[in-house]
């Protein structure tokens, strides 16, 4: 069995990333969940023997900078001559949180009308929905309440953490920039999602709100492994205390009554 080389340093969360936005963001808790550090420290975040995977889908119109937001973190690079997504591409990057491996599948999905319904077939299974705008262009901030409506066709709106991402704001003056970001954090709250703004060409941003993704999308995974262990283990006191053979006889009597 091969082993993975140890993750890059600079790619090691030790404390949870601060939001970018305290209006729109999805807590405020400035360090991890105690159950998660807890179980970090005890090594119960269902991680022995595999690596935990989160698989994050990203979204938007054409052009906006989907691409280069995901090479710009994953390859820190950024290309002013891209080719636009065919159907979906992806990314695979790790992280250690905590202590625990684990990694972020970023699905780069394409943002052509006619590309779509290839698209959306990808869509399921996300743990996180980044829906992404230009903060230049209004009208791919408006559209994004359509790309988050046919993500969520594939996945739980329980289950799914939602990011509404501003890209290019190196080519937004500050004024203009102000403006678009009043709208886009009334759509942030509208969705229940946490905002951000980036800008690929610079970098401002990017590994902040990468590891913000990665360590939300880590600390809900435990959580979520947390409560499963925790309800198996009350199904199981359950059983071990309850007698079949007398529960099958109270539910024959129950029905013969019934039936007078």
């Amino acid at each position: 069995m091969s082993v993975l080389p140890p993750v890059r340093r600079d790619r090691i969360v030790g404390e949870l990333p601060q939001c970018f936005k305290k209006e729109a963001s999805l807590h405020l808790r400035t360090s991890f969940h105690p159950k998660v550090v807890s179980a970090c420290q005890e090594q119960r975040t269902g991680t022995v023997g595999r690596f935990k995977i989160s698989k994050i889908i990203v979204v938007g119109d054409l052009s906006v900078g989907k691409t280069c937001l995901i090479n710009r973190f994953c390859k820190n690079t950024f290309d002013m001559n891209y080719k636009a997504t065919i159907g979906v591409d992806f990314e695979m990057e790790r992280f250690e949180v905590l202590g625990v491996p684990f990694s972020l599948q970023l699905w780069d999905t394409a943002g052509q009308e006619r590309f779509k319904c290839i698209a959306s077939t990808y869509y399921r299974g996300a743990q996180a929905i980044i829906i992404t705008f230009d903060v230049n262009n209004v009208v791919s901030l408006e559209h994004t309440r359509q790309w988050l409506q046919d993500a969520l066709k594939e996945n739980d709106p329980s289950s799914v953490q939602l990011f509404l991402v501003g890209a290019q704001k190196d080519l937004s003056s500050p004024s203009q920039y102000a403006l678009i970001e009043k709208d886009a954090l009334k759509v942030a709250r509208e969705m229940g999602a946490e905002y951000w703004a980036i800008s690929s060409l610079t970098g401002e941003n990017v590994k902040e709100f990468f590891f913000r993704v990665a360590s939300l999308t880590f600390e809900s995974s435990v959580l979520a492994e947390l409560e499963k262990r925790r309800a198996r283990n009350i199904g199981d006191v359950v059983r071990i205390n309850n007698n079949d053979n007398n529960l099958y006889l109270t539910t024959k009597k129950r029905k013969s009554k019934c039936c007078q």
